[in-house]
């Protein structure tokens, strides 16, 4: 997870106001994939490191660690928790949830029906501290209370 949280610092300041997100996908203890959000409408973090896959590896001896949660739904890009399922990877490892009232849980519930294994928390503080200034903007705004 030190190597997406890495990567989501890349992700600055191309990415606003979009938070900034990185992700790694690794085969035992190789990275054989990166990338992190780029600018809005540009590809989320988890479709650049799936985009930069090679075709020969087999999806079900990699794991993807990404600094926020998948996004569940489409807007200017496509679901990042469908292009994961698409993908074949059956192992994701999630830093913290994504606040977002229109995603918050929902990416890790897609990946967990379609039969994904996904560790929720790991690096949690480490990551939501770096994220936390980007998390809200006039787009995103915290729910209510």
């Amino acid at each position: 997870m030190r190597e997406a949280l890495a990567e989501s610092q890349a992700a600055l300041p191309l990415c606003a106001p979009n938070p900034p997100v990185g992700c790694v996908i690794v085969r035992g203890d190789q990275i054989v994939a990166r990338g992190f959000t780029g600018r809005p409408g540009q590809p989320h973090a988890e479709a650049a490191a799936l985009a930069r896959l090679s075709a020969d590896l087999d999806p079900h001896q990699l794991d993807l660690y990404v600094t926020l949660e998948p996004c569940s739904f489409a807007g200017r890009t496509p679901s990042c928790a469908l292009a994961i399922v698409a993908s074949g990877i059956r192992r994701v490892h999630v830093a913290t949830l994504d606040p977002h009232p229109r995603n918050c849980g929902r990416g890790i519930q897609v990946l967990r029906n379609a039969g994904v294994r996904v560790q929720l928390g790991v690096l949690e503080d480490t990551v939501l501290s770096f994220i936390q200034p980007y998390l809200w903007s006039e787009s995103i705004q915290p729910p209510a209370p």
